[in-house]
């Protein structure tokens, strides 16, 4: 069979945390529809809900790769925010900025009321959100955000190395930034959610890959065990976009990896500081996630792989380092699941959206930034579909960069990221 999604070795272990879950049917035989959904991750959701809103006499079928719940979409940290989270100092990163969070908070709330609507649970829970320094360099990103906060009015507050320990119980880091808006919440439970609740004209199908791709008239997809036709074709499966011919040279895959540990005693989860739940991210890009999970498990994330993934022992070893480090006194504490997810990379942070061709449209370069991103320029893209322009969106999010070919492209990677891994120091 052709592989056109990321391929998983190891169990999602934010799914891997929640009761067993009945996948829905493969898509089976000949199949007609209007528009054609391909992954079910919080863009493609988002795109087929909003296309039932605006034309709820169409047939919408969704297809997913495998169980929902075990993609992307739940294979990542599980931060949401109704304001994004770059603090520019220019006039220009200010008005960028203000339009970024119209955005963000359209999309957050989006989510929100679907909670609410259908009343499933994902553990969303107000936290406020951190960015912590671990070396100078560190430092200089944390007064940045300091200022660039005072000057966009955002509440918030700075967190010198005793304020932080006392918060999340390590002493690893110097300083840190604190914005007060800011979510965690659990991305296995609000995928699930999302998916359970979908308007009954919108048919979704599991372990059902496609495996082709073609524009004859109508658009034709093949399944393993389905033949489709469409009139129009979303793509939300990210990165794996490239396989059907399409953004080559915008969007590179990078794996991503994460662990939660094994439940720990009181008198170790004591240690886990004062917040009940709280969860930080780097000041370097490159740099390790962690946030605690429910009362006794922590959650790290760190490690990056380009267009292949890295074998077990070789993740689980780092991530174990990058918690111990910061843990030392528990360094006696296991990670009980650990798993690898890939997300859509662009040269310059800016994602691939809108119309790819006649008729095929699609979200690709997520940035490791997907749940509310995802939501918005998912629904945003059914509008699009059903005739309403966007101009306000692109000069937003910007437009994703060319990339060079290879062998070039892996070259400057490897080079890149070698450099920024030195840059990062004590952030990984």
């Amino acid at each position: 069979m052709r592989q056109t999604f990321p391929h998983y070795p190891d169990a999602c272990g934010w799914d891997a945390l929640l009761p067993p879950r009945e996948p829905r049917a493969p898509a089976k035989g000949s199949l007609r529809v209007k528009y054609a959904v391909i992954g079910a991750g919080y863009t493609g959701l988002a795109a087929a809900r909003r296309l039932n809103e605006l034309d709820p006499e169409a047939a919408i079928l969704v297809l997913e790769a495998m169980n929902v719940g075990e993609g992307s979409s739940a294979r990542n940290s599980g931060f949401a925010n109704p304001r994004d989270s770059a603090f520019g100092l220019s006039p220009a990163d200010v008005a960028r900025g203000e339009r970024l969070n119209r955005y963000a908070t359209e999309g957050f709330n989006w989510l929100l009321a679907l909670m609410q609507q259908y009343g499933f649970d994902c553990d969303l829970t107000l936290t406020g959100r951190i960015t912590a320094a671990a070396t100078p360099a560190g430092e200089a990103k944390v007064r940045s955000l300091l200022d660039g906060a005072r000057l966009q009015g955002v509440v918030h507050s700075h967190l010198d190395a005793d304020g932080l320990a006392q918060w999340i119980g390590s002493r690893y880091y110097r300083s840190g930034f604190r914005a007060e808006e800011g979510y965690l919440l659990q991305p296995a439970k609000l995928i699930r959610g999302l998916a359970a609740c979908l308007p009954e004209a919108i048919t979704l199908c599991e372990h059902s890959p496609v495996l082709s791709l073609e524009k004859a008239g109508a658009w034709r997809l093949a399944t393993p065990e389905s033949q489709i036709v469409a009139d129009v074709v979303v793509m939300a499966a990210n990165a794996s976009i490239k396989h059907f011919g399409y953004l080559r040279d915008r969007v590179v895959t990078i794996y991503t990896y994460a662990g939660i540990t094994e439940e720990m005693p009181p008198e170790d989860a004591a240690r886990l500081g004062t917040a009940a739940a709280w969860g930080v991210l780097p000041a370097h890009r490159l740099g390790t996630t962690v946030r605690r999970v429910g009362p006794n498990r922590l959650m790290v994330r760190s490690l990056y792989a380009y267009e292949r993934g890295l074998s077990q022992e070789t993740v689980r070893t780092a991530l174990t380092s990058c918690f111990h480090r910061r843990y030392p006194e528990l360094a006696h504490v296991k990670l009980q699941y650990v798993w690898g997810g890939t997300t859509g990379l662009t040269m310059n942070g800016a994602p691939n959206w809108g119309r790819f061709d006649d008729n095929l449209y699609g979200f690709a370069g997520c940035n490791g930034s997907g749940i509310v991103k995802g939501t918005v320029l998912g629904k945003r893209l059914a509008e699009m579909i059903c005739g309403t322009p966007q101009p306000d969106l692109e000069s937003a999010y910007g437009r994703a960069d060319w990339i060079a070919p290879e062998p070039f492209r892996t070259l400057g990677f490897h080079v890149i990221s070698a450099i920024e891994r030195r840059k990062a120091g004590a952030e990984m």
